[in-house]
């Protein structure tokens, strides 16, 4: 019995350092552009069944109760929470932020795999396209020809610009917003990038604001979703949990020596 509840215990000193560094890295990323908060997702690990409800106790009667010792706790997932961060205006015109869901679609060297994005902070490369602020290109491509002046991004992302020597704005193209069936299912990979998986189903792309995706605003970007008052919480519960589970282990070593030293 000692032995097993020192097992338990360590399961329980490992997912709680697992949620304190998902808690952790929350807090890291609470000054970044787009950022979503994880959550970790605990499990009970496998049950030692040692009497079975209803099992004959005599030839005439039955256990009401069965026997059933559990074995600890694992981290099975992290969720990534999807909520909206807040809309900051910034006033700079290539600043972007989706009002609603969805993500936009970048193209990540070498060989073009697409990756996905709440961050747009966006700017504009030497050849005139739209990139991240790592220089990777948005696509749908936009590019910008030079000289152009009074850039409008649409909430329907149409991208239009005052060109020399012409009265009236030209269409330069559209921004498309990507979509999931399962947004939770898409993997991070880093640097504000998501990366489609079995589990998120395919991309389905289409125009801002139409048929449940977010419109897009210029001059604004989103910020984390992180709240700091509910990490904190969140801390010192895991943190308690930790004392806890480590005074457990105090406990049964405690009871394991004085068992030794009266056998």
């Amino acid at each position: 019995m000692p032995n097993s509840a020192l097992h338990v215990a360590r399961t329980g000193l490992e997912a709680q350092d697992a949620r304190m560094r998902v808690i952790a890295n929350n807090l890291a990323n609470i000054g970044t552009t787009g950022f979503k908060r994880d959550r970790a997702e605990f499990a009970t690990l496998t049950y030692q069944e040692q009497r079975v409800a209803g099992q004959q106790s005599t030839n005439q009667t039955a256990y009401a109760v069965g026997l059933n010792l559990g074995t600890g706790v694992a981290v099975v997932g992290t969720s990534r929470i999807e909520t909206q961060g807040t809309l900051n205006q910034t006033g700079n015109t290539f600043d972007l932020a989706l009002d609603g869901p969805g993500y936009f679609q970048v193209e990540l060297p070498p060989g073009g795999q697409l990756a996905f994005t709440r961050a747009g902070n966006f700017t504009i490369s030497p050849q005139g396209n739209l990139v991240t602020a790592q220089g990777f290109a948005i696509t749908p491509p936009i590019q910008i020809p030079q000289g152009s002046q009074n850039v409008s991004i649409g909430p329907d992302g149409t991208v239009s610009a005052l060109q020399p020597g012409q009265a009236a704005p030209v269409q330069l193209g559209q921004l498309q917003v990507a979509n999931f069936v399962n947004p939770a299912g898409l993997r991070q990979i880093g640097d504000n990038f998501l990366v489609e998986t079995a589990a998120s189903g395919p991309v389905e792309l289409g125009v801002a604001g139409q048929f449940g995706r977010g419109q897009i605003r210029q001059g604004v970007l989103e910020g984390s979703n992180v709240n700091i008052v509910e990490e904190l919480v969140e801390m010192i519960e895991a943190q308690r949990a930790y004392e806890i589970n480590s005074k457990m282990i105090s406990s049964v070593d405690e009871m394991l020596r004085n068992a030794n030293q009266t056998l």
